[in-house]
């Protein structure tokens, strides 16, 4: 009967010290995902601002499209030309090249 009432005695300490630990690498798990999480949402929201930048830079170019009515010279650019009148020519004197 000794035996039986020195046992649990002497298991509890292991427990409690088998509990402590799990706890411990429990609370490094969460913390390690709570870090990912946190990087995964700053990530979110740098992509979605570099969509938004690109959407207004799409809108921005198609705003200077001409309308379907207008035959004058496309400048997407924005570079100034000397007259946006002046019919456009193929002055490719160029040889074709092959490789």
């Amino acid at each position: 009967m000794d035996l039986m009432s020195t046992e649990p005695s002497e298991t509890t300490p292991n427990l409690l010290t088998d509990f402590h630990a799990s706890l411990e690498r429990i609370k490094q798990k969460i913390a390690h995902i709570q870090k990912a999480t946190d990087s995964l949402r700053q990530d979110r929201v740098a992509l979605e601002t570099k969509i938004e930048d690109a959407q207004k830079r799409i809108q921005h170019i198609l705003s200077r499209l001409p309308d379907q009515g207008d035959a004058r010279q496309l400048n997407l650019l924005g570079e100034s030309t000397s007259s946006p009148s002046t019919p456009i020519t193929d002055n490719d004197d160029h040889e074709p090249t092959t490789h």
